[in-house]
């Protein structure tokens, strides 16, 4: 522990915790800060103005990074029939219906993503209490419930990402890793700015982007001058 303390404290002399940054230099800082062995994801904190406690302001949803992940999901298609040969055949990971949903239920967990056809949810509902809380759930908000599979699974294995804010009013999200080129880190970044933005709930009052941190796994979070953010948005 005292190595890595020792290394994360060197990183952090790199940023100046009382500055906010260009989104670009944000970016470009957050990768000379990585410090780790392993190629870290670089990371999203986005605090919005809204109240999550409310219906109406619950932000929910997806985007595909232009540039992906850096990470290949592994997919898992709960469908029957023609949609489960579809699902084969777009590439998904695992496919199946009740006994692949009778495995997950008993804490077999070896994928990123779930999709499902609308005809299986009634099944899948029964996973509510073991795929909720790892935010696996398939959604209609996000896409993953969908009579189109083979179009959820393209997508997801070009890098979409889903998002959802928390109870604090935080939306985190991974836009790369720390290896990606600075111009790919920066599509992906506000690839997903542009989203939350459209996702801007008309119940939400007063400023709705109070706050955006970048960081890697391992390092400092360096926050992001929102005027800067905003006038680069046009």
């Amino acid at each position: 522990m005292a190595k890595k303390a020792k290394k994360y404290i060197e990183a952090s002399k790199l940023v100046d915790a009382t500055a906010v940054y260009d989104p670009q230099d944000a970016l470009e800082l957050v990768k000379k800060a990585s410090y780790a062995k392993f190629d870290e994801t670089v990371e999203v904190a986005v605090r919005l103005g809204v109240d999550p406690k409310k219906a109406d302001q619950n932000i929910r949803g997806a985007v595909v990074l232009p540039h992906g992940t850096g990470k290949t999901a592994r997919v898992l298609v709960f469908a029957k029939g023609e949609k489960a040969k579809e699902a084969e055949a777009a590439g998904a990971d695992f496919v199946g219906d009740d006994d692949l949903i009778n495995k997950v239920a008993q804490g077999w967990f070896d994928f990123d993503v779930v999709v499902a056809t609308p005809d299986m949810m009634a099944s899948v509902g029964k996973l509510g209490r073991t795929l909720g809380p790892k935010g696996l759930m398939p959604n209609p908000k996000t896409g993953t419930v969908t009579q189109d599979v083979k179009r959820a699974i393209d997508e997801i294995k070009a890098g979409k990402i889903e998002y959802r804010v928390d109870k604090a009013g935080i939306v985190h999200a991974p836009i790369g890793k720390v290896s990606f080129e600075d111009n790919k880190l920066a599509d992906n970044f506000f690839a997903l700015i542009d989203t939350l933005i459209k996702a801007k709930p008309a119940a939400a009052k007063g400023q709705y982007v109070r706050n955006v941190v970048v960081s890697s796994t391992m390092g400092p979070g360096v926050k992001v001058n929102l005027q800067k953010l905003t006038d680069a948005r046009g």
